[in-house]
């Protein structure tokens, strides 16, 4: 997938007027399509099944279908997981029994493909990036690595702000525009996943 460095990061191009990534995401967000919806409970009641019998996989199908606004719903592929990667502060208050150092570790493994989620998104045919969005060490560049270090790991939120509002504003733009590059790629589903 494609990930337009020369625009990332930027709040306007150059003689364009700065914009809410935030704002105009949240703005986009619509609800799940009643239609839809109904009738896909209404599909899921005709099925030969005792009702509630696949659990979580009847509330998955619905909400496809309203995510989608039709029923059945399309199978949501191909797909798609972002890690996104950081360190936190209160580290330092023995919150963990591992060092920080394991984060750049398990990015490496990630990127090696030597982790569950590798093992899982593999059996789907799911592409695996991870994104440092605050590891504390630098980590080198790797194919499947997005660098868009806000800072390097949080402060200790027992001693104050773990992050700035401009740096948690920062943090989820990085999300919105990895999530905008995924799709722009093509994929239909997106799974998150978190390290650090």
């Amino acid at each position: 997938w494609v990930v337009h460095e020369e625009t990332y990061g930027r709040r306007a191009l150059p003689g364009a007027e700065p914009h809410d990534l935030l704002q105009e995401t949240i703005s986009a967000i619509r609800p799940l399509d009643a239609k839809a919806l109904g009738e896909a409970w209404e599909r899921q009641k005709r099925m030969t099944k005792p009702a509630g019998a696949l659990g979580m996989l009847e509330i998955i199908s619905a909400q496809l279908s309203g995510l989608s606004r039709m029923c059945p719903p399309p199978i949501p592929e191909p797909a798609a997981v972002a890690i996104f990667a950081g360190d936190h502060g209160v580290h330092a208050q023995g919150v963990t029994a591992w060092p920080q150092e394991v984060t750049a570790q398990m990015v490496a493994n990630f990127l090696g493909g030597g982790a569950v989620c590798n093992a899982f998104a593999a059996q789907v045919g799911a592409e695996v990036c991870v994104v440092d969005v605050g590891v504390a060490t630098d980590l080198p560049a790797t194919p499947g690595l997005l660098p868009r270090k806000v800072r390097p790991g949080t402060a200790d939120f027992t001693t104050g702000p773990a992050l700035t509002r401009e740096e948690v504003l920062a943090a989820i733009e990085v999300g919105i525009e990895t999530a905008r590059d995924l799709v722009a790629a093509g994929n239909k589903a997106l799974l998150t996943g978190e390290m650090g």
